[in-house]
Order: C-alpha cells, then structure tokens, then sequence
C-alpha cells in the first residue's frame, strides 16, 4: 500500500491489489501483470478509478461487459472500495469518510510537506535559463526560468534529488563583443539608461559595439582575434572576458531573484577548455568515420548518414584557426553532467531543435550512452510584436515585472483601500509577480504563447490571484475562527455534504498530480491542479457556511479549510508563487 503521504494513492493501491487477486482467480496472468499500467482515473461521475476489461476480450472469449461483470463477482471485498461494473469497465468508488479521514490526517501531519514524495535516490540536472550575459533578460526568454525553475521544484516534490544549473557562455562571440565594448568605449558613447541596474548599465556597450564590428573590419578582426587569445589560454584575455560577464550576470541574477528562480550552479563554458576536457573531445571526434578536414583546415563531421540534410548535415567541431565552437564546448559539458547526475534535462528554446540533434549524434560518437531529456518551450511574445537584443529593439524582463507590480497595485488600491501603503505595496509585489509566473507557466511550454494582462491579472479564471485569493480567504476564515475561539477539529464522519467530499477529492489528489507533472515533465499541469482546488474550495466556500455551523460541524469544516488552506500554498510553492494571507 502506498505511505500515508499519498491518500488517494493508497486507495489506489488496494484498488490494484483486488484487481489483481481477481485476475489470478481467473488465471489471467499476463493481465494480472499489466494493472498497475492500466488503472485509469475515472471519468467525472464515474468513480475514482476505472479499469478497462477490453484487452481480455480475446483471451477468455467473452464481451468485455461480461468480463467487467466476471471481475466484480470474483474481487474481495473491501470495506474502503466499491467495485461497480459499468459497460465494459470495472470502476471503483473511495468510500468518503475514508479518503477524508486518510486525507486530513496526511496534511495535518505533513504540513508544509503534504504532497511531496519520499526520496527516490535518483540525481537530476536541471539546466535553464542560460542565456548569453551581455544585456538583461528580454520578455522572449521570460519562459525558461519560470519553466525550468517550476520543473526543478516539481522534481524536488516527487522525491528526486536535483541541482539546478546555469550554463554561463563565456568565451563566445557575444561576449567578445561585450568585453571589447567595455574596454574601449566611453560612456558617451553608449545610449543612456535611466535603469540604475548593472546589466541595463551595460548592455549598451555590447549594442554600441555589435554595431560598430558590423562596419568596421578591422574592430571585427581585433574581437576575433580576442577569441583566439582566449581558448589559446591567454589568462589577461580570459581575465577580462569573465569580468564582463560577472558584471552583466550580476544584475541578471537581481531579475531572477525577483522572479524566485534560484540557481544551485553556475557552470562556466571556459571551465571546459582549460581544464582539458574540450581538447578530449576534439581528438576523439577527429578519430570517428563520418569526421573530415577540410580544405581551409577545419574539421567536421558529415551527419548526411544520420537523416540531416542540405548544410546542416556539416557540422563543424573545430574552426581552422584551432578553436572549438560552442556545441563542442557543449559536448565536454553533459559529459562533465552525466558524471555528476543520472539524469539531465534541459530546458530550451525551439530554435535549439537542430543543435540538440547534432550533440545526440556527436553523444553517440563519442561513446556516451545518455543523453539529455529536453523540455522544449516557445517563446514569450506581446501583443506589440518581436524583440531583439541585438538591435536595441526590446522588452526586458525588469520592465515585465515593473508593469506586473504596478497594475497589481491599482487593483490592490481599489480592492484595500484602508490598507498602508507599504502593505499595499508587498501585496503588490506578491502578487503581480505570482501573476507573472504563473501566466507562463500554466501553458504547455511548447504551444506559444502571448502575454495579456487581462488574463494575468484576472482574479476569475486560471491565474495566480484566482489561486491566491482562495488561499487568503483560507486564511482568514482561520484566523476569525481563531479569534472567536473556534478550533478545527478533523470528524471525517460529519464531511458529508457533496461540496465537502469534492474538496476531500481535490486535495487528496495532490501527490498523484505531482507524480505526474514530474513523471511526464509537464509543470503546466501543476498550474491546473491549483486552478482545479481553488475551484473545488470556492464551491465549498459557498456551498458549506463555516463558521454558521453548530460546534460540531464547525470544528470539522475548519479541519477541511486548514487542509485545503495548506495545499493551496504548497501548490502555489511548487509554482514558485508566494501564498499570500490576504489580499
């Protein structure tokens, strides 16, 4: 049986168990094998759990409605499940005092942890974000660290160990042109900014620069030349490279703390050519079949035998001047990561589609076993159109969130007025970027995806105030039942009414939805899960008055708010979204 962590889970569980014990009785023993893969979730009014009996058909001859009807008469009895056939499906119903009962004892023991799964011994790296540091975050990239960071916090709850990474690009072309900037150009030179923030200060010096090497050869020659000096080891060129880079990813970390996006690593690109491991891979791939030098002196490798077609089946490991480029920096890099985990996902932009093709060929070539799962996501647009660092045509990050607080802070003023300003403002602050991260987060990260504030924002619907303020209406039926003297009181016999066993359901599904997003890599779907409990709670809210309830009916609908209450801000915590006490 499943742990007590896990109160639907553990129903399920017998479910399976009496379904296999009837299947022996019939001596259906390769069925009997497959239940666990087969028990489904139950359509709506169908039960909790639904086995199909079709695949059965052949072996005992019968249709799969007499067959349903066969399993029923043969399951043993339980005082926790029914079994029910309907049609061609055996489907079981929860007895409700016993789920609630099962379910409120988990999350008043669990508390913060309710939901979350026992270790499962299993390492994971997970890489995101990872953009180049020569300017601040644009709204484009907003989705990678609210996905991988919500991904990270999804696997953590289901038990896995996991260390989340950043992949710092230091020795490429970009941050050449940064570095140049930085060392050549004045201040003046450089379009002003009134954002006092390192890496808006500075961005303008790698936009100043790109411009100028597109124009003038030689600017061009000495950033090349920059780069040449820097994976030949010079130490002063390396020197400066990575104080141009820690000077923008600075202020890059300031936007990521402020979007509750923590790094555990940060792994340098440069690392992986001083320490010899780029140079590894290079002899080695020089050494397989498919790889060739050409007339200039660069290598390469003809992946045309591996389903790649036109220019792209000639991917270039080494240039003719001797230095890698950044996939082959990115080969010695998951190797270094298949060291250090069992697992390693990656968390990219779908213009990665072709690169990620060549590093699991050059993976194979190289005799690596493993290779990365990746989650792929679109980008982030606005209604007004396309971003581009490059040409100064943009919209940061930083100006995302500013906009997110202060449209918070006008619904906030008109919603508590009679609050101070200052807790106006961290209401604000909680709220908008809760709207913020949620908003992405709650689709599935390979659909695109447009940003509106009208749906961000909205407290109806599936958005992270809809979530929040059914937590702090949690909260404050609590903290009046606290005050009247009133405590919760966990008597699963008197949760009878149909609101009451709903919310039961909703909470009791936290752990199975958790296994699930992390089994499937799918962190949208936590993001349905805490719309599908707010809903379940306001129709409790409104279907069940709490505190109008005489002492004994009282007590137990607290015990249900406190539970939902509780698994409304760990669900909210999995998404990266404070769970505010009011609103």
């Amino acid at each position: 049986m499943a742990a007590p962590h896990d109160p639907l889970g553990s129903f399920r569980d017998e479910a399976i168990f009496l379904l296999e014990e009837a299947l022996h009785s019939l001596r259906q023993e390769e069925a009997r094998a497959q239940v666990r893969a087969q028990l489904a979730p139950a359509p709506q009014g169908k039960g909790d759990f639904t086995y199909a009996t079709f695949p059965l058909a052949k072996a005992l001859r019968q249709a799969p409605p007499a067959i349903a009807q066969q399993i029923v008469a043969a399951l043993p009895a339980s005082p926790r499940l029914a079994a029910k056939a309907e049609g061609p499906y055996v489907n079981f119903s929860v007895e409700p005092e016993a789920l609630a009962k099962a379910t409120l004892e988990a999350v008043s023991s669990l508390g913060v942890r309710y939901g979350t799964h026992p270790a499962t011994g299993q390492t994971i790296i997970v890489e995101h974000t990872s953009a180049n540091p020569n300017g601040p975050f644009h709204v484009g990239r907003a989705r990678n660290p609210i996905v991988g960071d919500t991904t990270a916090r999804v696997l953590r709850a289901a038990g896995h160990d996991v260390t989340t990474e950043y992949y710092v690009n230091d020795m490429g072309k970009q941050v050449a042109i940064l570095s140049w900037g930085l060392k050549n150009l004045k201040p003046s030179d450089v379009a002003p900014t009134d954002r006092q923030k390192v890496d808006h200060q500075n961005v303008g010096y790698y936009q100043k620069a790109n411009e100028l090497q597109e124009k003038d050869a030689k600017i061009a020659a000495e950033i090349g030349a920059s780069l040449h000096r820097f994976e030949g080891g010079d130490r002063a060129t390396a020197q400066s490279f990575r104080e141009a880079v820690t000077l923008v990813l600075t202020g890059m970390r300031e936007s990521l703390a402020r979007l509750n996006v923590h790094m555990d690593r940060y792994s340098w690109e440069s690392e992986y050519v001083f320490n010899g491991a780029v140079q590894q891979v290079v002899e080695k791939l020089k050494k397989v079949p498919i790889a060739h030098q050409d007339e200039t002196g660069s290598w390469y490798l003809d992946l045309s035998g591996y389903g790649i077609a036109g220019r792209s089946s000639r991917w270039t490991f080494l240039r003719k001047d001797g230095t890698s480029l950044y996939t082959t920096r990115d080969l010695a890099y998951h190797q270094d990561k298949f060291s250090r985990a069992g697992r390693a996902v990656n968390v990219l932009g779908e213009d990665h589609k072709l690169t990620v093709q060549q590093l699991d060929i050059a993976l194979d070539l190289l005799g690596v076993s493993r290779h990365p799962d990746v989650l792929w996501i679109s980008f982030v647009s606005l209604p007004e159109g396309k971003m581009s660092t490059r040409r100064n045509r943009v919209v940061f990050i930083d100006d995302l969130m500013d906009e997110a607080v202060a449209r918070a802070k006008e619904e906030v003023a008109k919603r508590r007025p009679e609050l101070p300003e200052a807790e106006q403002d961290l209401i604000a602050e909680t709220v908008g970027i809760g709207a913020l991260r949620f908003n992405i987060v709650s689709v599935q990260s390979e659909k695109s995806i447009t940003f509106r504030w009208e749906e961000a924002l909205s407290f109806e619907g599936d958005s992270a105030p809809f979530v929040m303020y059914a937590h702090a209406r949690a909260a404050s039926i609590l903290k009046k039942a606290a005050e009247e003297g009133a405590q919760p009181h966990a008597n699963a016999s008197l949760l009878r009414e149909p609101s009451e066993r709903a919310l039961v359901t909703a909470i009791a599904r936290f752990p199975g939805a958790i296994r699930v997003a992390a089994d499937e890599l799918k962190p949208h779907a936590m993001a349905g899960y805490a719309v599908d409990l707010a809903n379940a709670f306001n129709a409790f809210y409104r279907d069940c008055p709490v505190m109008l309830a005489d002492a004994q009916l009282r007590g137990a609908r607290l015990a249900l708010v406190a539970a939902a209450r509780q698994t409304l801000a760990n669900a909210l915590g999995i998404l990266g979204v404070v769970a505010p006490e009011s609103m």
